[in-house]
């Protein structure tokens, strides 16, 4: 479907506003199917994008390194931490170089949890299965571009 169709919008002032709104409600769009499949676990999108950081890095990152390697760098990594740690999925302790400063690291709950979703890569995968490979790189040429 169009995006005209899509917002009820047949005009745009130009091919750009028209690009602009399209990533907008395309990424809108993503989110709400995204939110669908970790619903279930329990878990936003943001901690999830935190654990699959903790478990890439292999070595504790302190919240403004997790904030830096995030996907919505807006977000409130401390106040997401802190909910996590409540949850289980990350475990706190002191930098050993800087006591000023906490390591974050995840645990082993969130390890057994990231493990629970892969399952679901599949699910997020499919999402974006109307696309052949190829346009998938153009599309993210495209986007690394735009962001350029």
């Amino acid at each position: 479907m169009s995006l005209e169709q899509d917002i009820q919008q047949p005009l745009f002032r130009n091919e750009y506003q028209k690009a602009a709104i399209n990533l907008i409600f395309s990424s809108n769009w993503l989110n709400e199917k995204i939110k669908y499949l970790l619903e279930s676990e329990d878990i936003t999108q943001q901690q999830y994008n935190i654990l699959r950081i903790l478990k890439g890095c292999q070595q504790p990152l302190s919240t403004l390194q997790i904030r830096s390697r995030m996907l919505d760098r807006m977000s409130d990594t401390s106040r997401i931490v802190e909910r996590m740690l409540k949850k289980g999925l990350v475990e706190k302790r002191t930098c050993p170089s800087d006591k000023r400063l906490v390591d974050v690291s995840i645990s082993h709950k969130g390890l057994e949890l990231l493990e629970k979703l892969e399952h679901k890569n599949a699910a997020l995968d499919s999402i974006l299965q109307s696309l052949s490979e190829s346009e998938a790189i153009t599309l993210n040429r495209l986007l690394d571009k735009m962001r350029g």
